[in-house]
């Protein structure tokens, strides 16, 4: 596992939010998981209430809708907390998380967490925060659903993963260290698949986007930026700019 120097955590999560005594603190609660491609981090509706802290690889967050099939709602990637309103308030789980590829994780239960909230209320503070965020999110997602076409959103959705967990390469790229499939960024941008299919192939023709294995690269984030129809600056974290998604320990 390398030093927190030495790799970085993006800027939002709750390993790149906490101070450095804070973090080293929390990582030496709990155990450490590690799981495998499919592999179930947390279920929906069970009524555990473990904090999970990834430490690398990423994971895709799910929920069960009224016709019962399983829609995507979010990525989490090293740094990110997940499971942390069932660790705050006892309610059951309201989603699933399930391992894309080799993930390590730390798992903290209910009494530590709290302990921990109780010496560093920074702790306290940050989870708070992430889950306003995250509410927000959502929040932002619905009303763009209503207010923009579905290339502009899907061109929004990259411009947030370019931002949050891109990683520069010469020439103005940045990579995003994972790659979703057409029918999770339909589930994302809330858009029939045959649509995003389209939108994906336009910003290609656009030289905005091209995609590896694995990875998806945005070419011009200032360009995609115009494309999503965002004015506020983009301002990726230095910090996150050592290692892919995957790569961070």
């Amino acid at each position: 596992m390398g030093s927190d120097d030495e790799w970085g955590w993006p800027e939002r999560s709750l390993l790149g939010v906490l101070s450095a005594p804070a973090r080293t603190e929390l990582l030496g609660l709990g155990s450490e998981l590690t799981l495998g491609t499919g592999d179930v981090m947390l279920t929906e509706g069970a009524t555990d209430r473990h904090l999970y802290v990834i430490l690398s690889g990423f994971a895709k967050v799910t929920a069960t809708v009224e016709n019962g099939q399983e829609s995507l709602l979010a990525v989490r990637v090293g740094g990110d907390s997940v499971g942390e309103m069932a660790a705050l308030d006892g309610a059951p789980r309201s989603a699933g998380v399930v391992a894309c590829g080799p993930l390590r994780a730390r798992v903290i239960g209910p009494g530590a967490l709290h302990g921990l909230m109780m010496r560093r209320p920074e702790v306290a503070m940050a989870l708070t925060r992430i889950v306003a965020d995250r509410l927000r999110w959502a929040n932002r997602r619905r009303l763009e659903f209503r207010g923009y076409p579905v290339k502009v959103r899907l061109a929004r959705l990259l411009v947030e993963f370019a931002v949050g967990y891109g990683r520069p390469e010469p020439g103005g790229g940045h990579v995003i260290g994972f790659q979703l499939t057409q029918p999770e960024l339909a589930a994302l941008t809330g858009a029939a698949e045959t649509t995003v299919h389209k939108g994906l192939r336009e910003l290609r023709d656009e030289g905005l986007l091209g995609t590896g294995y694995r990875t998806t690269t945005v070419h011009d984030l200032v360009r995609l930026a115009r494309a999503a129809d965002l004015t506020e600056p983009l301002t990726p974290d230095p910090r996150r700019l050592r290692g892919s998604a995957e790569e961070r320990p």
